[in-house]
């Protein structure tokens, strides 16, 4: 296979910064463009310590994509710009590999159906941590045998949507395998609103944002005499990459977009 060019957006926040990175020590990928809306103009690698690697950032996706004519976006920007961008590398040609949460589902079978139009792949993942995807896996299966559910996601106080893409996901792929059941009793009153926290299909959905936090999620499952706890734990983000990588990889095969990491980890 030929070197993938990789176009970065938001590449100087958290998560864009440990994908320069990325994308610099992989033999087969080439780091075409990199945008951000801070440092303009800066070489992206001084930018996030690894030294000059020649890509100045720019503040204009759609020029990064006509000038660089990369084969891959990887984004990583926020809720308020990421569907607009994915979008843009569609029209384009360029194959997505999302990993910023906020869309709603209308928006994500929109972008599928742009990507059927181009015959072109795109990948939209709540978590690029394998160990994560691994976790709903086996959440989905053990909602067949223990129905009653809560889910508790913990990040970091600079987290702008709640819950998490995550655990939004985590919820989908349990009411596949659950009747809508409501837990819990039936008579029950919040005396602090918000405090049972959201409602998904009969179960909830907790959300913690404290510092010191980076990615985490438990999965609690409640049976007669037992409980099931799923945990999975990030400690940092370079945990991510292993699943960015892939998904950068395997976006290159596909021709259409598939939504959740876990469509991609068998093929």
């Amino acid at each position: 296979m030929d070197s993938i060019r990789v176009v970065i957006a938001g590449a100087t926040g958290r998560m864009g910064q440990e994908a320069v990175k990325l994308v610099q020590r992989e033999e087969n990928m080439i780091l075409a463009g990199a945008v951000s809306r801070s440092r303009i103009g800066e070489d992206v690698g001084e930018s996030v310590g690894i030294g000059s690697v020649g890509i100045a950032l720019t503040d204009s996706l759609e020029d990064a994509l006509v000038q660089s004519r990369p084969d891959v976006l990887v984004d990583f920007t926020t809720p308020e710009v990421v569907y607009r961008n994915t979008e843009l590398a569609i029209q384009y040609g360029v194959r997505p590999v999302v990993g910023a949460t906020g869309l709603s589902q209308g928006e994500i079978h929109e972008l599928e159906a742009m990507c059927w139009d181009r015959g072109i792949g795109g990948v939209i993942a709540p978590n690029f941590a394998i160990g994560a995807v691994l976790m709903m896996n086996f959440a989905s299966r053990a909602a067949k045998y223990l129905p009653h559910v809560e889910i508790i996601e913990m990040h970091h106080d600079r987290k702008l949507d709640a819950p998490s893409g995550t655990a939004l996901k985590t919820a989908e792929l349990i009411s596949r395998e659950r009747e809508e059941m409501k837990q819990g009793q039936p008579d029950e009153k919040e005396t602090l609103e918000g405090a049972r926290g959201g409602y998904k299909d009969g179960f909830r959905v907790h959300s913690v944002r404290l510092p010191g936090l980076v990615a985490h999620q438990e999965v609690l499952f409640g049976g007669p005499g037992q409980l099931l706890t799923l945990r999975h734990d990030s400690m940092n983000r370079e945990s991510f990459m292993p699943g960015v990588k892939l998904a950068a990889e395997k976006v290159m095969t596909l021709d259409h977009l598939v939504y959740g990491l876990e469509k991609i980890l068998d093929e």
